[in-house]
C-alpha cells in the first residue's frame, strides 16, 4: 500500500558519515513501521534499525548500536537513517522497508529498491 524510494547512498571513507532518506507515497504510511535493512555481496539481507509507527520505540542491531540513528518525520512521509563512524564492514546496499510490527522481521512486506554504501578502508 505504499512505494518507498531511497536516496543518501554513496563513496565515503572510513570514520565518516551518511544520512540515506527515505521517501514514502501512499495513505497508509503514518501507520507503518519503518525500517532499514541491508546486504552485501555474497550475504544474506539483515536488519539494521526499525521504528515504530509513532517514533517512540526503535531496535538497533548490535553491530550498529551508538553509531546509527533512525528516525521519522511522519508529516513528510520519510524516515532516515544517520550512520556515523563508518566502517568497510558497513558496506552493503540498504532497504528501506515497511511493515505492521517494527520489532517482527516478518511483517516487513514492503521494499524500496535500495542505495548502495561503500566504505572504504
Amino acid at each position: 500500500q505504499v512505494q518507498l524510494v531511497e536516496s543518501g547512498g554513496g563513496l565515503v571513507q572510513a570514520g565518516g558519515s551518511l544520512r540515506l532518506s527515505c521517501a514514502a507515497s501512499g495513505r497508509t504510511f503514518r501507520s507503518y513501521a519503518m525500517g532499514w535493512f541491508r546486504q552485501a555481496p555474497g550475504k544474506e539481507r539483515e536488519v539494521v534499525a526499525t521504528i515504530n509507527w509513532s517514533g517512540g520505540s526503535t531496535y538497533y542491531a548490535d553491530s550498529v548500536k551508538g553509531r546509527f540513528t533512525i528516525s521519522r518525520d511522519n508529516a513528510k512521509s520519510t524516515v532516515y537513517l544517520q550512520m556515523n563512524s563508518l566502517t568497510p564492514e558497513d558496506t552493503a546496499v540498504y532497504y528501506c522497508a515497511g511493515g505492521t510490527n517494527y520489532y517482527t522481521r516478518s511483517s516487513f512486506d514492503y521494499w524500496g529498491q535500495g542505495t548502495q554504501v561503500t566504505v572504504s578502508s
